[in-house]
């Protein structure tokens, strides 16, 4: 499976704190400002990143809070496959998300949920 890129999930109740630590002690940049989720990247290697998720009753994703890891693949119906074959317990089935994603949420071994995703190819 190729793995394009992996964030943690930090589920918090003041994002305003989490976004000022995150930028201002860590030097992280904010690469994606919506409702309920900010994703914040490294300046100096862009795709080490981490999303801070809050609840928001307007969130764009008000289901990233459930989550605790999110990764991208090259081929999320190939990883849908492969983790139904493998027989691991499906969290939430795939489908299409409106902001571009194809996704589908599986549980690890640890009980953490894992969000694996990959970006709808436009047309």
């Amino acid at each position: 499976m190729e793995i394009r890129r992996a964030m943690p999930v930090i589920v918090t109740d003041d994002p305003t704190a989490a976004r000022e630590f995150y930028e201002r002690f860590l030097g992280f940049r904010v690469a994606m400002d919506q409702d309920g989720m900010l994703m914040l990247a490294s300046t100096s290697t862009p795709t080490t990143q981490l999303i801070v998720a809050w609840n928001s009753p307007t969130a764009v994703d008000p289901e990233v809070t459930s989550v605790d890891v999110s990764v991208e693949v090259a081929n999320v119906d190939a990883a849908y496959a492969q983790a139904k074959a493998a027989g691991l317990e499906i969290v939430r089935d795939i489908r299409d998300e409106s902001w571009g994603i194809r996704r589908f949420f599986v549980r690890d071994p640890t009980g953490r949920v894992i969000n694996v995703a990959s970006h709808i190819a436009s047309s």
